[in-house]
């Protein structure tokens, strides 16, 4: 059986294809150790992703073609990937931006992370461009009704493609991301203790939220921690936030460097994540998984992949949200509790139970 996975729009770390980059990462090393596979695993990519995606039992095709151009990716996306994989006479296609072409020669597979866009159109209609907007919307709800089959990453996802797309059910599966061998890159360090929240600047991920509930926290606390603010960069947090240079918080934007990401994660005593809606929720798994005790919202998907494992908060009630920060900073006994939990929890989480996942699916379906 050979697979052809398109990932040939993959580049990391921009934009939302972050967490979309990592799994295509990690799925297509999961997949290429699966002796049904080994060697018959074909990638579609680019210049800039060959360093990820070409490991052992992979042929790794670069595309001599204009991958950051918009144009030439929609025309990639609708019309050109079925032509480029059918050289390969797969018997599969994996999409895993969730965008199955107009015409597919093979059966296709595509796995569709969340519907944030759709999302956006009900509460911040006009942040996004229009046109843009509609389209993704319109070729996610094309390709889903397309696809032979379609994977996502949490039962609230599929729910929330079988209720807006009007799918068969039957066809969606829910195959959890895994969270594997994040402690081998933090390195152990005994800094000054901090929170640490990750986000971003787009609305969803809700950094305007964090920082009023850290102002609610430091006004209540005895003895308050200074705040770290990944994924956001100081200069869009002072335009938005008045007297955000007097809070006490270290925003150090996106970082590249896994082990410098998982580090500060490692050196957190609490770790903060307050979105508003999320496909899966990575970044609180990976903090469960190096021992840091969790707040997180409790919105969308977030509360079926931490379950007990976390303190749920509601993200848009800064008083709450603080009195939980204060909670668990002061309380040793419970930031014990929620440690011994998150690493139970965060263990169901593996590459290797995704693994034999998609091996059955893509076997069988």
């Amino acid at each position: 059986m050979t697979i052809v996975i398109d990932c040939f729009k993959l580049v990391k770390g921009t934009g939302k294809s972050i967490g979309i980059y990592n799994v295509a990462k990690n799925l297509t090393k999961a997949l290429a150790g699966m002796e049904a596979f080994r060697g018959r695993i074909v990638v579609l990519g680019n210049r800039k992703n060959r360093a990820d995606f070409e490991c052992e039992g992979v042929w790794f095709r670069e595309i001599s073609a204009p991958f950051e151009n918009k144009l030439f990716c929609i025309l990639w996306e609708l019309f050109l990937v079925p032509f480029a994989a059918g050289r390969y006479h797969p018997d599969k296609v994996i999409y895993p931006r969730g965008f199955a072409p107009m015409i597919c020669f093979s059966r296709s597979v595509v796995i569709v992370h969340d519907l944030i866009p759709f999302y956006y159109h009900r509460h911040f209609r006009g942040y996004l461009n229009r046109i843009e907007n509609f389209y993704i919307m319109w070729r996610l709800k094309a390709s889903v009704k397309k696809a032979e089959s379609v994977v996502t990453i949490s039962q609230a996802s599929k729910d929330d493609i079988v209720t807006t797309i009007k799918c068969d059910a039957k066809k969606v599966h829910v195959i959890y991301n895994g969270c594997d061998r994040v402690e081998d890159l933090a390195e152990v360090k005994e800094p000054k203790p901090y929170i640490l929240a990750v986000s971003s600047t787009l609305p969803h991920k809700n950094a305007a939220g964090i920082v009023r509930a850290y102002e609610e926290y430091r006004r209540i606390a005895e003895q308050p921690l200074p705040l770290v603010l990944s994924g956001v960069k100081k200069e869009w947090m002072e335009e938005r936030i008045p007297d955000f240079t007097n809070l006490h918080i270290t925003c150090c934007g996106y970082l590249s460097s896994d082990q410098e990401f998982y580090t500060l994660i490692a050196g957190a005593r609490i770790f903060l994540f307050l979105s508003l809606a999320e496909g899966f929720g990575l970044p609180p798994v990976e903090a469960m998984r190096l021992g840091v005790p969790v707040i997180c919202s409790d919105r969308s998907c977030l509360p079926e992949i931490v379950g007990d494992a976390a303190l749920l908060v509601e993200p848009e009630n800064p008083k709450a949200v603080g009195q939980a920060m204060k909670q668990l900073c002061e309380d040793n006994a419970l930031r014990d509790t929620l440690r011994e939990r998150g690493y139970a929890r965060s263990a169901f989480f593996s590459w290797e139970r995704a693994k034999e996942a998609y091996g059955e699916l893509l076997r069988h379906s």
